[in-house]
């Protein structure tokens, strides 16, 4: 009993620092040289690695656990607090309700899942900017959900790599 015990702790200790990563990924500046407009083209990194922990363990990984991420992404990118929340519920229940299928799909089907949610998640978040005034209608916010999708097959490997490789269950 003390062997399973261990392993969940050791379980959780790689999932948050894949979610520690991505949150970081999230938050790196761009470097000088790239004009700041192609800061549309930055992928939902945190988003990404909630769905791979969503289809691959849905047991562990759910809304709740999506929710709480979305409060530390909004403390942490200075957000409106709930906004990220909201979305990444979305993201979780999308994910969650697909998870079964998402798994059957070849990788490339799954980037196309990956788009879709990506985008109604970004869209949930203009949304909210849009109402409170801090942005203005724009469709370039499509152009994170198409990068997310074409980094999907990458970052499904790398986790499940991580995942086989920590025995994470």
């Amino acid at each position: 009993m003390a062997t399973v015990a261990g392993e969940r702790d050791s379980s959780l200790w790689v999932i948050l620092l894949t979610f520690t990563v991505a949150m970081l990924f999230s938050v790196v500046s761009l470097p000088e040289f790239i004009p700041w407009q192609l800061g549309y083209l930055r992928p939902q990194w945190v988003e990404l690695v909630l769905i791979y922990w969503i289809m691959a363990l849905p047991h562990r990984i759910g809304i709740f656990s999506a929710w709480v991420l979305g409060l530390f992404v909004d403390v942490l990118t200075g957000s409106l607090l709930g906004q990220h929340g909201v979305a990444f519920i979305i993201v979780a229940y999308i994910a969650s309700s697909l998870y079964q299928r998402l798994r059957m799909f070849a990788v490339w089907q799954q980037s196309l899942i990956v788009f879709v949610t990506i985008g109604i998640s970004q869209l949930v978040n203009f949304w909210v900017e849009n109402f409170v005034g801090l942005s203005q209608w724009d469709m370039r916010f499509l152009l994170s959900a198409l990068v997310s999708a074409m980094l999907w097959p990458w970052v499904f490997l790398v986790l499940r790599h991580l995942r086989r490789l920590f025995n994470v269950s």
